[in-house]
């Protein structure tokens, strides 16, 4: 029996890894927060790789660690249903509703928007996107092997062209980082940390969990030790690429301000830089490789979504499904990037913690003997909180006052929970609730063998 990969075998499964979490999000929102972060930069950017990083990485352990097949399996500890649920709204957030759409959009500001007017950058959308989503359900149609092949040249080539533009950004900064903006004045780690969350990796690595599992299994390895030893070995080795690039875009982004102003978004500000460093010919270069890399993962997104609908409901066509997805994608694309964040941020901090609980609850499983009560209670509580978390991002983003009847529940939890307005007031209570019912369980199944005596 196989127990150990080669140091090659590992890389290559750690880039395929990384190629799987590798979207627009991933250069979008350091270069933002290095805008944002300015002379703060490094409490921000720790903020951020913790969930950001951290997160995805522990995301993919938890997969091989609980055995499951995938992440319904995982998460009908709780519940059956609570599983097609939390596992649907979680595919069609890094699906058709947030992160798919985002492929197109970033596609478009990186490698298009520069080129175009402003009066036309709406029709200049519309049109890239219509033609983006077109080829995105061609070749979600006729899944091939050629999609395959040609994200492992982009993703390898994208990273050749980030890595080229980052040491021209550190050999030859813009200037030099400004006063922080808004939050990051002076909670700028705990900003960081939630501003992860954006990335949506720690979300998708439930899903590409078994991705991983089954790629070490085909190359030998078998035995669940052996498994989660090249997991997180293979995990390592994509998380630390990805950090690196975090930390390269979020210096870019951090050093841009004095020359290039502050960005809504963090496209213009990758788009800018190609120009400022390498003229017209690095801007064009990065955009189609840009756009190419978002291509391959919005057909990737898109037939995982389909694929796993039509499991649900078999009598719908995978066709049929692709084709809603495609089109549902191009819709929402079209309202800009701005809005696709804004709606997709209460969404996250809804969803974050319950994904953060499912993972915590699944490593100290063993120690409560992966008693129904703990995973129910803990959830509930959870849920409880994580609800008015994302009602009350909602109401910030949209700028209107809080509902009526939320406004008690919002003032209690205000006023008890540690770190709520800090979007953490989640985490002790879930801890104190794992602790207190994981002891009621082992008291109970201690007492009850006894009984059996």
């Amino acid at each position: 029996m196989k127990e150990k990969l080669s140091f090659s075998s590992y890389a290559s499964i750690g880039f395929m890894l990384f190629a799987l979490f590798f979207g627009a999000g991933n250069l979008i929102f350091p270069a933002e927060l290095g805008q944002h972060a300015g002379t703060n930069f490094w409490p921000a950017i720790i903020g951020f790789l913790i969930t950001g990083v951290g997160l995805p990485l522990l995301g993919i352990i938890v997969m091989s660690f609980s055995g499951s097949r995938h992440l319904q399996e995982l998460s009908s500890r709780v519940h059956p249903i609570y599983a097609v649920l939390f596992t649907s709204l979680l595919y069609l957030t890094i699906g058709p509703f947030f992160a798919a759409p985002r492929t197109g959009i970033v596609a478009f500001e990186v490698g298009m928007s520069p080129f175009i007017n402003e009066s036309s950058q709406q029709l200049g959308l519309f049109i890239f996107t219509l033609l983006f989503f077109a080829l995105v359900l061609w070749f979600s149609l006729k899944p091939a092997k050629l999609v395959d092949h040609i994200g492992k040249i982009l993703a390898p080539l994208l990273v050749v062209l980030l890595g080229v533009l980052l040491i021209a950004v550190i050999t030859r900064p813009m200037g030099t980082m400004e006063a922080p903006q808004e939050s990051y004045t002076n909670g700028a780690f705990v900003t960081g940390f939630l501003e992860g969350y954006n990335t949506m990796d720690a979300l998708a690595s439930l899903v590409f969990g078994i991705i991983i599992i089954n790629a070490i299994r085909a190359k030998g390895v078998t035995s669940s030790v052996g498994i989660m030893q090249a997991t997180v070995k293979a995990g390592s080795v994509a998380i630390f690429m990805l950090a690196i690039i975090y930390v390269g875009v979020a210096y870019l982004g951090a050093t841009s301000t004095g020359v290039f102003g502050i960005f809504q978004t963090g496209g213009p500000v990758l788009s800018n830089a190609a120009f400022y460093y390498f003229d017209t010919f690095g801007s064009i270069l990065l955009g189609v490789v840009m756009t190419l890399a978002c291509l391959t993962t919005a057909i990737g997104l898109t037939t995982a979504n389909a694929e796993y609908v039509h499991q649900l409901f078999p009598k719908i066509t995978y066709r049929a499904l692709v084709v809603f997805f495609a089109a549902l994608t191009f819709v929402i694309a079209n309202v800009g990037l701005a809005n696709v964040i804004t709606y997709s941020i209460p969404v996250l901090m809804f969803l974050y913690p319950l994904a953060i609980v499912l993972m915590i609850l699944t490593f100290l499983s063993p120690l409560f003997h992966h008693a129904r009560m703990v995973y129910r209670s803990t959830v509930a509580v959870t849920f409880l909180i994580s609800i008015f978390d994302g009602l009350k991002s909602l109401c910030e983003s949209l700028s209107i006052p809080y509902f009526n009847w939320m406004q008690p529940v919002v003032s209690f939890y205000e006023q008890t929970l540690p770190f709520y307005n800090q979007g953490l007031g989640w985490l002790l209570p879930a801890i104190a609730v794992i602790a207190v019912t994981g002891i009621i369980s082992r008291v109970y199944r201690i007492t009850s063998a006894r009984a059996l005596e």
